[in-house]
């Protein structure tokens, strides 16, 4: 039997929304610990997204994330001398984590100006569905479509 399981942290909701996705997504977010701060670029990103679509910041952030969290993802597994791509669904709380993780890299690779105006403009084109982090999911469903086959392997 392998050690003890790691306990879950309680996570606190945030003090504007109330939500513990949007502090789940600003320790993400955080560099060097930096809580205030991250929280800061997360509100201005969401107030710019409210302000730019005239519609509420949270309910597009909310769909953006839904559109980039991935269903299913591809684990290699070693088969006889030979390594598989086996397509296996994912748990909520890890599909959550790659959701944000995929968001805020994609955010951070986009063209100077400042990370809140990166943030907010990743979190509109995932809720058209576009942008490098949707691009992404699609490419984790595609791949692990093509390996389909492979399947039967599954632990």
């Amino acid at each position: 039997m392998r050690k003890a399981k790691a306990k879950k942290f309680e996570i606190t909701p945030d003090p504007r929304f109330g939500e513990t996705l949007v502090t789940s997504f600003v320790n993400n977010l955080m560099l060097d610990g930096k809580k205030s701060i991250s929280f800061k670029i997360f509100y201005s990103a969401i107030d710019r997204v409210a302000e730019k679509t005239g519609e509420d910041g949270l309910e597009i952030f909310k769909k953006g994330l839904s559109n980039v969290t991935p269903q299913v993802e591809v684990k290699s597994r070693r088969v006889g001398g030979a390594t598989f791509q086996i397509p296996q669904e994912i748990r909520n709380s890890r599909k959550l984590s790659q959701a944000m993780k995929w968001m805020i890299m994609f955010a951070r690779k986009r063209n100077g100006r400042s990370m809140a105006e990166k943030l907010s403009d990743e979190f509109m084109a995932a809720a058209r569905e576009e942008g490098g982090a949707y691009k992404k999911r699609e490419d984790t469903h595609r791949m692990a479509d093509a390996n389909k086959a492979f399947s039967h392997f599954r632990v």
